[in-house]
């Protein structure tokens, strides 16, 4: 084998995989096929570090968010990373969100959440005296994290321990090869074809793409791809929150929420828009609509008061009229291939699971061998 383990794509997953690989004592190369590292969905988020309160208890997002968020923290703080646990309310504006905010409560129990607090108007506006709600829910293990900062870091972590890696490198084709290890094709400027024991497929947005380009795995085990696009609006001037701002969530996403960065500015967002193209242009005419979203929980926002800022794409694998699907960690357990791991719809809460998702791969790949 000229390498033991290629790992397709640098975003955060990815870089956090060849991080847990590499440190494990694997020869690991990232092949990324843009310019540089986290160019895609990774750095066209909220950056907001979730609690884990809306999954479906059991599923993989839920149980990777919760020990993700603990990883991530710790990691934050042991190495330098920017991050802020800011806290956040996910706030009810009439009777029938107030009803809703009591089932999302258990579910954040039923995830091992445990530190929700349940706030009535008074408290909720004490701590917020703009907000304007019927009810809220406090989440104090919410926070923000400088994501760019937390994939260099990843990269240096993986660096450090021996992984290389390597940009404007687009996978061509991958083939299984037998009785193990996979032969995989890599274009650009300088084209490359190597051999390797281990392959992971953490390309995002591209991934079932790229796992319908492995010569030897049935079509059956990737899932069809959808594109949902978020545009964010950034708030001109100063915000009079200290904490996230989140309505009671809506059915593809979790509403137009107010976050904020490290230097304290506002940013509303994501709305939902299915695609079917991958393209980041924000259309400044999608922000008419939010005024009336956040006007909701925030009456004071002034008219002209939000600016086109930027936009990203959640890599789905369920389409508009389905149920959010779950992350999918498509092994041997699944494909019967020993070596391949495929990581499919790592959307929100991605980079809050990224140091969790990484430690279930390196298991996938490592555990009995």
């Amino acid at each position: 084998m000229d390498i033991e383990c290629v790992v397709v794509g640098a975003g955060v997953v990815g870089l956090a995989t060849a991080r847990a690989l590499a440190q494990a004592g694997v020869e690991v190369l990232v092949v990324e096929q843009a310019a540089m590292i986290g160019s895609g969905t990774s750095s066209r988020s909220s950056e907001v570090i979730h609690a884990g309160i809306y999954y479906p208890a059991n599923s993989l997002k839920a149980k990777l968010c919760v020990q993700g968020k603990h990883l991530l923290y710790e990691y934050c703080q042991a190495n330098g990373v920017a991050h802020a646990r800011l806290g956040k309310l996910v706030v009810a504006t009439n009777e029938e969100e107030k009803g809703t905010l009591a089932g999302i409560i258990e579910k954040a129990r039923a995830n091992g959440v445990d530190d929700m607090q349940w706030l009535d108007q008074a408290q909720a506006q004490a701590l917020e005296p703009a907000l304007r709600c019927t009810a809220a829910l406090l989440s104090p293990s919410s926070g923000i994290v400088d994501s760019h900062g937390l994939m260099l870091a990843y990269q240096g972590d993986a660096e450090n321990a021996g992984a290389q890696c390597v940009f404007h490198s687009p996978l061509i084709h991958a083939r299984v090869l037998q009785p193990e290890g996979f032969e995989v094709s890599f274009g650009g400027s300088d084209p490359i074809t190597l051999s390797c024991k281990m392959l992971v497929n953490a390309a995002g947005l591209n991934a079932p793409m790229l796992a319908n380009r492995i010569e030897g795995l049935d079509p059956k085990f990737v899932p069809q791809a959808y594109m949902c696009k978020g545009s964010y609006f950034s708030l001109q001037g100063k915000a009079p929150f200290r904490h996230l701002i989140y309505p009671v969530p809506q059915r593809a996403g979790l509403g137009v929420h107010l976050t904020l960065d490290l230097g304290g500015q506002a940013k509303f967002g994501p709305d939902t828009q299915w695609i079917t193209e991958e393209n980041y242009d924000i259309d400044p005419s999608r922000g008419d609509s939010f005024y009336e979203a956040v006007r909701r929980y925030w009456p004071e926002l002034r008219d002209g008061a939000l600016q086109p800022d930027y936009t990203g794409i959640r890599p789905k694998i369920s389409g508009p009229d389905e149920p959010a699907a779950d992350f999918m960690i498509s092994d041997a357990s699944h494909h019967h291939i020993n070596g391949l791991v495929n990581l499919f719809g790592i959307e929100s809460p991605g980079i809050t699971s990224s140091l969790a998702l990484a430690l279930h791969v390196k298991s996938a790949l490592l555990d009995g061998r």
